[in-house]
């Protein structure tokens, strides 16, 4: 190869790397053309980009989009699978790993997903999981899910009020308005009454009463002498 055209090589794997979102990097010795070629056909299924590289411009090419974690897994026949951000990273593990089975040949070796290395297990790891807009409709659904029951929660309550406070302008409306009425006039305070004179007690008033009793006896016989000695009178007289 010449070198005007290893520069633009490298260039254009440079450009690649630096839009690539994911990449998966397996070794591909021992698989024949028509094999590459079916596994291209179902990488771009998936939205990534099959490539044969050599190791030599791969490595320049890396250091220049500053991808250095991709230098370790440059080691032998390389193929690389681009993936950029509307890639269905999931898939195009997919089709690595069948690959991989089905011939027996092709050996995953790792990748990088935005920015992380990823090993060789993670990828078959990735490889298991369900498509990609499966995967999203799930993750969608256990978010949504909480903050649905959540928003019920907060609507229920609010929901309820105002209807009480629908029920209760209509029952108001249907009522005529009352006059309110008029204070009544606080009431003059009484004057304050003489304190009453204390009765004497019964054995005292007992005690008064009895030397009237005795003085009534008393001129009851003056009388009573003064009758007899003016009966006796006339008798010493004849």
């Amino acid at each position: 190869m010449k070198r005007d055209r290893k520069e633009q090589v490298v260039e254009e794997l440079t450009a690649r790397l630096k839009a690539a979102e994911t990449l998966l990097v397996a070794d591909y010795r021992g698989l024949t053309m028509p094999q590459i070629d079916e596994l291209r056909t179902r990488l771009l299924e998936s939205g990534a980009r099959f490539t044969v590289v050599k190791n030599t411009l791969t490595r320049r090419a890396a250091e220049a989009a500053g991808t250095e974690a991709l230098l370790t897994l440059l080691d032998g026949p390389s193929a690389i699978a681009f993936l950029e951000a509307d890639g269905d990273m999931v898939a195009a593990a997919k089709a690595l790993a069948d690959a991989a089975r089905e011939t027996n040949v092709l050996e995953i070796r790792g990748g990088i997903m935005q920015g992380r290395s990823l090993t060789a297990e993670e990828v078959a790891s990735l490889a298991t999981l369900p498509p990609a807009d499966v995967l999203q409709g799930q993750v969608l659904g256990a978010i949504i899910a909480p903050l649905t029951a959540f928003a019920g929660l907060l609507n229920a309550p609010l929901q309820n009020l105002v209807g009480l406070i629908d029920a209760r302008i209509e029952q108001l409306g249907g009522e005529e308005t009352a006059p309110e009425p008029e204070p009544e006039a606080a009431p003059e305070p009484e004057a304050e009454a003489a304190p009453a004179e204390k009765e004497p007690p019964a054995e005292e008033a007992a005690s008064e009463e009895e030397p009237v009793a005795e003085e009534e006896s008393a001129e009851d016989n003056t009388q009573a002498d003064a009758t007899t000695s003016a009966a006796e009178t006339p008798e010493e007289e004849s």
